[in-house]
């Protein structure tokens, strides 16, 4: 009931202005109620950690981990922050964040922004909550692509000792030339460098820490053949599918719809899915998938699962469904079966 009286109050702000206000209204909540815990769901065990449901947090949403508090009162299980980038940055210029109501959509070309790895070291340090947590990483706007590895090690060697799991964002379409990393020969040596460190910093930290490598929906299916074949190579833990999208395909003739900037909600959830289903065949079940894009009712949660998913993330939905998708979703995907390996 509060969350459908405060979305028209969110509603009437500017996208960015009412995100800040509700990681601002959840970081209060972290900081001054007992810490949450997840909905009893369907539990799973994949990349040697076991989710209490299989719903998660897209990264995105709390990218300095600064509600990490707030957010794990809403029943998640588990919640991934970031994307954080080595130093600081500012992102895009504003306007970047455009809703699509008609279509339960929204259009983003945010950049990057966040305070720096350091900021969200602390605020990871300072939170209480205790399940699984995933740290995004990424590269900053002004670190030539060549280098770009360079900048990933860096957050690598930051986080690792507080992440459950490590996201690596090579898939973004708002940081220039960001994509190029899912080319066969960037790929290739940008995996062998982390899976190099990861190993270093298992013997450092005495833990094993998995990487999973986030994606974009808008591949051929050739290419996603061949980061199912770099991911089974350099054994990374898991992939993500998907980020947004630069196609319009969907949103033809909507108000904003000509914005740059990548694309999520409602009108990704067949491109993302579809993603997940060639994902799944090339991997052939050696890894697990987790589905991001598109989802807004317990239905498209489990849809994921039927396409191959081990576990699903979301963000945009929240946004226009609330805290109570999460209790839907956790029901659905608790029916269904998908895939423990």
């Amino acid at each position: 009931m509060l969350d459908q009286l405060a979305r028209p109050l969110l509603f009437s702000l500017d996208p960015e202005t009412a995100h800040d206000f509700a990681i601002s209204a959840l970081h209060a909540a972290g900081r001054v109620l007992p810490a949450g815990q997840a909905i009893a769901g369907e539990s799973v065990e994949l990349m040697g950690l076991r989710f209490p449901n299989r719903i998660g947090l897209a990264a995105g949403l709390d990218k300095n981990g600064e509600a990490i508090d707030g957010l794990a009162r809403l029943g998640f299980g588990f919640l991934e922050i970031g994307t954080i980038t080595p130093r600081p940055q500012p992102g895009n210029p504003r306007p970047r964040m455009f809703r699509l109501p008609e279509v339960q959509g929204i259009i983003n070309r945010m950049g990057f922004n966040n305070h720096g790895v350091e900021a969200l070291v602390a605020n990871v340090r300072g939170a209480k909550y205790k399940g699984i947590l995933g740290i995004n990483i990424g590269k900053n706007f002004d670190t030539p692509i060549d280098k770009a590895a360079d900048d990933y090690l860096i957050c690598l060697d930051k986080v690792y000792s507080l992440a459950s799991y490590i996201a690596i964002n090579i898939s973004s379409p708002n940081t220039q030339n960001l994509r190029q990393l899912q080319g066969e020969s960037e790929l290739d040596d940008l995996l062998g460098r982390l899976k190099q460190r990861q190993h270093e910093l298992t013997e450092q930290h005495g833990r094993y820490v998995p990487l999973t490598l986030k994606i974009a929906p808008d591949l051929e299916p050739a290419q996603v053949v061949n980061i199912a074949d770099a991911l089974r190579r350099h054994r990374i833990d898991a992939v993500i599918a998907t980020n947004t999208t630069i196609s319009r395909d969907r949103v033809s003739g909507v108000r904003y719809a000509d914005q740059q900037g990548g694309l999520s909600g409602a009108p990704l959830f067949e491109a993302s899915t579809e993603v997940v289903r060639e994902l799944c065949k090339a991997l052939a079940g050696e890894l697990p998938v987790i589905a991001a894009g598109g989802v807004l009712s317990g239905r498209d949660a489990a849809a994921k699962l039927e396409a191959g998913a081990s576990l699903v993330q979301l963000y945009s939905g929240m946004i226009y469904r609330g805290p109570t998708l999460v209790s839907e979703c956790v029901r659905a995907c608790s029916r269904g079966t998908a895939p423990t390996s």
